[in-house]
């Protein structure tokens, strides 16, 4: 599907570790004090609810829905903020699962959600008491994975038959070709799943700073699949908007993934070598503004970073090179003393940045 603004199965990630916060099959509480960890038993066996060429409806009016929310980071406690303020989701219908037992104490004494989980089937205590059905994914008639590519495909993995039947999913990861690819080969039936990217965020990371997330006016990026249900595209669309994004940007995976590399991904990369390439840390005394506004995004979430830079490699190092090449003939004007040149090409990368704003 060609960009247009609204105006084989995938390997989970191979490379030894898995991030720290998550076991091998999904989500998990974490080590309590005293350093023994938890025994997490094995999730219980949920029956295959998938009904083959079901009907799949958009949800009810986004008041009545209950909505899980899994990884309450900053992502996810910024999107349960804007539920809450702006969508008119009351806090007994939002429901949260991470292993974080701090963040889910803090939502729960700050009135956000109504129902914490450290794992999809196992509620956190001290908490609401256990309702009927201890299984937060099949409460859920609209869920947002605010998790990392890899945690998200594993997790996928492990809780497939626990969702709602003719439930809407989507994500946040920051790319969406090994995503989409696994949801198009084993994604149930019954339900649908619309990759999103929200293009939000804040210095650090963490529920504490999702209040620093501004949404209002900021872009947001649609992958849908073609066993996508239309309605319920329009459904996530309205929703978008209504917790203050300006602009949805409809595109395939690919598309996706490959503008990011530039974007996002390489920025983020040019914010770290400028900071490693000085060790002076009184340098921001010398600072008007430029070396700030290009600095902010290196104070960076590095394990995420990581595998973002890593599994989006070859547009990434296909955005270097060509920014490593025109850096380089940027430096060749100013090594030769060639004033009218460079002046010529800077007028030129003055006025393309200026067309990038209409």
């Amino acid at each position: 599907m060609k960009s247009a603004q609204d105006s084989g199965p995938v390997k989970p990630h191979e490379g030894g570790s898995l991030p720290p916060r998550f076991g091998p099959t999904g989500l998990h509480s974490p080590p309590q004090r005293g350093g023994t960890p938890p025994v997490t038993p094995p999730p219980p066996p949920f029956p295959a609810l998938a009904a083959k060429n079901a009907s799949l409806k958009p949800p009810k009016p986004i008041e009545e829905c209950t909505v899980g929310i899994v990884g309450l980071g900053l992502m996810g406690g910024a999107i349960a903020l804007a539920l809450g303020k702006h969508c008119g989701v009351k806090a007994e219908r939002l429901l949260a699962c991470d292993p974080d037992e701090a963040a889910l104490a803090e939502a729960l004494e700050q009135g956000l959600i109504g129902g914490a989980y450290t794992r999809a089937d196992q509620g956190f205590c001290p908490g609401p008491p256990p309702t009927e059905k201890p299984n937060m994914l099949g409460l859920c008639d609209l869920v947002f994975l605010c998790l990392n590519p890899s945690t998200l495909i594993r997790f996928l993995g492990q809780w497939m038959g626990a969702f709602k039947s003719g439930a809407l999913i989507t994500d946040i990861a920051g790319i969406k070709g090994n995503i989409a690819r696994t949801v198009e080969t084993s994604l149930r039936e019954d339900l649908d799943f619309i990759p999103g990217h929200p293009m939000a965020g804040a210095e650090g990371g963490g529920f504490a700073k999702a209040g620093l997330c501004r949404f209002q006016g900021k872009n947001y990026i649609l992958t849908p699949l073609k066993r996508n249900s239309r309605e319920n595209l329009d459904y996530l669309k309205a929703l978008i908007r209504r917790m203050g994004f300006g602009r949805i940007t409809e595109t395939s995976p690919e598309d996706h993934d490959g503008k990011i590399a530039l974007t996002s991904q390489l920025c983020h990369v040019i914010a770290g070598a400028l900071i490693d390439c000085e060790d002076d840390p009184g340098i921001n005394r010398f600072g008007g503004g430029s070396f700030e506004d290009l600095t902010r995004i290196a104070m960076l979430n590095a394990p995420m970073w990581t595998e973002l830079f890593m599994e989006n490699r070859a547009a990434l190092l296909d955005r270097l090179d060509r920014f490593e090449q025109s850096l380089g003939e940027l430096k060749a004007l100013i090594a030769g003393e060639d004033a009218p040149a460079l002046e010529t090409r800077l007028r030129i990368i003055r006025e393309r940045r200026g067309a990038m704003n209409e």
